[in-house]
């Protein structure tokens, strides 16, 4: 059977569940709530635009070598506690708030157990081979992922209401 693979590093951008760091984050600050960071926020990921990851994979699927694995990564490597002062930051301008003001939300918390220090991905072979590259950089893609959540604050309050589970709860117990 003909198939290629990919691996991707974390993704990011509109219609992310809010349980997530970035829309966690753009979240709690439209609601004045505490910004959890695990441990000390030393923790680094490098952060892949959802519009990049389907790009990507339309490229993996149309120019892939049959049995080949992909690395798609978006050059943006970062700790979570920079990422998180970095959206305080962008936030602040976009709600015309004075600056430095949603920094004071940040807040840490007990870091998981056995949680990664870094997650890394090494996207040469797909740039070499197929000639891809991310078009988002970190801060391209976080205004576009900010504006998105802003212009969509009913998705956000619906998808936060929990009223959801009713949905599941209405489509897919038995009876």
């Amino acid at each position: 059977m003909p198939c290629v693979l990919s691996n991707c590093s974390n993704n990011y951008g509109p219609n992310h569940f809010p349980e997530k760091l970035i829309p966690l984050i753009i979240n709690n600050i439209l609601h004045g709530k505490a910004l959890p960071i695990y441990g000390k926020g030393e923790n680094v990921r490098d952060w892949l635009h959802v519009e990049d990851h389907a790009r990507a994979i339309d490229v993996v699927f149309h120019k892939g070598v049959n049995g080949e694995t992909y690395n798609i990564g978006g050059h943006n490597e970062i700790s979570n506690l920079a990422l998180v002062e970095k959206l305080c930051d962008l936030m602040d301008k976009n709600l015309g708030r004075a600056e430095g003001e949603s920094r004071k939300l940040i807040s840490f918390v007990k870091d998981r157990a056995g949680h990664d220090l870094r997650y890394a991905i090494d996207a040469t072979k797909i740039k070499n081979n197929l000639g891809w590259t991310p078009e988002y950089t970190l801060e391209k893609g976080l205004e576009a992922t900010i504006d998105w959540y802003l212009n969509n604050k009913e998705w956000l309050q619906h998808v936060t209401s929990g009223t959801y589970q009713t949905y599941y709860e209405n489509q897919y117990t038995t009876r």
